[in-house]
């Protein structure tokens, strides 16, 4: 007797035993049994865990954007291409000047080797992740001021994954999935030929979550950098996960890196708060305990604290799967801000007080882009959304800004939204790692 996983339908991981008799199914798919909206919100609801012999996947085989098509924009808003034929689009940065810098990066494939990590990996090349990384930036320019990108340079080439990018002074720092460089800018640079110099070095290894975002400090004298665990909650060991599953803080006069906040699965987009300064962060959390946990989420980051990863979730509730367990550091975890919905995927996020191609009712709050899951049934994320806020903190459920990234029955994927950014006339955009295309969000003419 034999037993054999399988792809089939539209991406579902299934169980076959071969025997004398032939083949049958003895695994039924796990499915949600709660909408997405449950796991929304300042207080969401958290279902018991869900362990099954075999983690859900349900993908979205990637298919493109063909002629004119475009994603769903929210009533009031259009949305129109400002750049095509990218390769893989991740990150973006605006100059201050307005140009535009796009990350065209994917991982470095230095996962550790296991059966877990093979079936991920067909699992990523099946959304649209498993390519090469083309490890270079790319620089886009609008010199017509028309709202799209008419000049488009190779600004930087032959890096690391790259991901964070931010600018401080004539200092451009970027963020390789293993390390952080610096190179010399000035303003109008359309390509950069100096070589990097070697800031710190980034925990990576074999490098599961390889993502590494950083944005300054209003001083200039910091750099916050994001960094993902190893795993998903620990199977690898602690010791893998040294430095890791945090935000940290670069002093830039010391090269010094320290933990800023610690228990943090995989942080992302980071951005801060316009009224009150504080420091917020969207994080990807833990996997494969059922379709309805646990929510993503975004949270005002406060300086020393301990989120959880990897041995809760949502404050005090804990996760079995970790051994040893530490009840001590359980009890000092600190219960998120604001629930985004399981396995959604939230990757960029920006403050919207600068949308000025916007109308007012999106300018009061934050967008976040959402990759969108593979660990669900159905599917969640694939779009961007607005939380409102008011006071500095989100004040009501989130609305939906673009949609339309899934055909209608989700079995395929036109594009995944990842990277954000406020072009210089204020709209949004948007980085389509799938779709390979860069989205301007703005206004619908009156």
């Amino acid at each position: 007797m034999k037993t054999w996983m399988y792809w089939g339908g539209v991406g579902m991981l299934s169980l076959v035993v071969i025997g004398a008799a032939g083949w049958k199914l003895v695994l039924h798919p796990e499915a949600a049994s709660f909408p997405v909206a449950v796991g929304i919100g300042p207080h969401p609801d958290l279902p018991n865990p869900n362990h099954t012999l075999f983690p859900t996947v349900n993908v979205a085989t990637p298919v493109g954007w063909s002629g004119t098509q475009v994603p769903v924009a929210a009533q009031g808003l259009e949305v129109t291409p400002y750049a095509k034929n990218l390769n893989h689009p991740r990150w973006l940065y605006r100059l201050p000047n307005g140009d535009i810098l796009v990350a065209e990066s994917n991982s470095p494939n230095t996962d550790v080797s296991s059966i877990k990590n093979r079936i991920a990996k067909l699992v990523k090349g099946k959304a649209g992740a498993g390519g090469a990384s083309p490890n270079r930036i790319i620089l886009l320019r609008d010199t017509a001021g028309n709202g799209s990108a008419d000049t488009r340079t190779v600004f930087l080439d032959h890096l690391y994954s790259p991901f964070g990018m931010a600018l401080i002074g004539n200092d451009l720092y970027i963020a390789n999935a293993n390390a952080i460089l610096r190179f010399p800018y000035h303003d109008g640079d359309t390509q950069i030929k100096e070589p990097g110099v070697k800031v710190v070095d980034l925990p990576a290894g074999y490098n599961h979550h390889w993502t590494k975002n950083v944005l300054a400090s209003p001083d200039g004298n910091f750099l916050y950098v994001t960094i993902g665990s190893n795993s998903n909650v620990a199977e690898n060991g602690m010791n893998v996960e040294e430095g890791r599953a945090r935000i940290d803080k670069l002093d830039l006069a010391t090269g010094k890196l320290t933990p800023y906040a610690t228990g943090l699965r995989n942080p992302n987009g980071l951005a801060f708060e316009p009224e009150t300064g504080a420091l917020w962060v969207s994080v990807n959390e833990r996997d494969e305990i059922g379709s309805d946990l646990v929510p993503d989420y975004i949270t005002a980051v406060k300086e020393g604290a301990f989120y959880g990863w990897p041995y809760s979730y949502y404050g005090q509730h804990v996760d079995v799967r970790v051994s040893p367990q530490r009840p001590d550091l359980v009890a000092q975890a600190i219960v998120p801000d604001y629930a985004i919905g399981s396995h959604t995927a939230s990757f960029g996020i920006v403050f919207s007080q600068d949308a000025y191609q916007l109308p007012d009712t999106w300018r009061h709050g934050l967008f976040v882009a959402q990759h969108g899951s593979w660990n669900r049934r159905p599917k969640s994320g694939y779009k961007i959304i607005y939380i409102p806020f008011d006071q500095g903190r989100p004040s009501g459920m989130p609305l939906d800004v673009l949609t339309g990234f899934l055909t209608a029955d989700e079995a395929y994927a036109h594009g995944r939204p990842v990277g954000l950014a406020l072009d210089r006339a204020g709209a949004l955009l948007v980085a389509d790692d799938v779709g390979n295309v860069v989205w301007r969000v703005t206004g619908k003419p009156q």
